[in-house]
């Protein structure tokens, strides 16, 4: 199989105050192709830096990170962010849709910004396979949190990314809500043959995943499934 992602011995330090504090250190890890993974840790453990850093949104200190085949670090601020616009999605706790563009646009945007040349009709047969047809002229506001992070669910996958990065994607959901959008995002997932990466704590959301590994302190020091008892 080939391999999506490969991180290496990855350092991260950020200064506070008059100390520099580490918040990765050792890290490697790799992830094959169509492969689903998560990260859990308790909070500030460095699940999240970990995902920014391997999506490109950031600049390690030391170490390597090969993402779809390009290194990382041979990469300046442009080049990143048009490997992600090509290769990546995001789906993150927050939603981040834009408020003042539709369902439906918020779904198109990125479709459009890659030339497709039908890009509201795709727009919209996604958001009928996340069960938002009757939605696609509504704004956020409009819409529960359940109906935002469906409607994140299908602008992340509108550009077919080879790899998704999703960032605690039922924090701010209840349980019920939280469930059904998992899985939404496993059956888009597996439908796209997608590679997927989740950050989360949520220990039965891990269990998921064909693969885990476990950060704490900024160390991994867990893999696979004797991490989740």
């Amino acid at each position: 199989m080939t391999k999506i992602l490969n991180v290496k011995n990855l350092r991260k330090t950020y200064r506070s105050g008059t100390k520099d504090l580490t918040v990765l250190d050792g890290i490697t890890f790799d992830i094959e192709e169509g492969e689903t993974f998560a990260i859990v840790g308790p909070s500030g453990s460095g699940k999240t830096t970990l995902l920014g850093l391997c999506a490109g949104l950031d600049q390690l200190d030391e170490g390597t990170i090969e993402l779809c085949g390009t290194e990382l670090n041979t990469l300046n601020e442009d080049q990143r962010a048009l490997l992600r616009n090509k290769k990546v999605g995001f789906i993150f706790q927050n939603f981040q849709l834009l408020p003042t563009l539709t369902a439906l646009e918020n779904v198109s945007v990125p479709l459009e910004l890659q030339g497709a040349p039908d890009a509201a009709k795709e727009a919209k047969d996604l958001l009928e396979k996340v069960g938002l047809v009757d939605r696609i002229d509504h704004y956020p506001s409009q819409l529960s949190g359940g109906e935002q992070q469906r409607v994140a669910l299908a602008r992340a996958f509108s550009t077919k990314p080879s790899i998704l990065f999703a960032d605690e994607p039922t924090g701010n959901l209840d349980e019920e809500t939280g469930e059904k959008v998992i899985k939404l995002l496993f059956q888009l997932n597996k439908e796209m043959g997608t590679t997927l990466v989740i950050v989360t704590h949520d220990l039965d959301l891990a269990r998921l995943t064909q693969r885990v590994i476990k950060l704490k302190g900024g160390k991994i020091v867990g893999n696979q499934s004797e991490t989740l008892v």
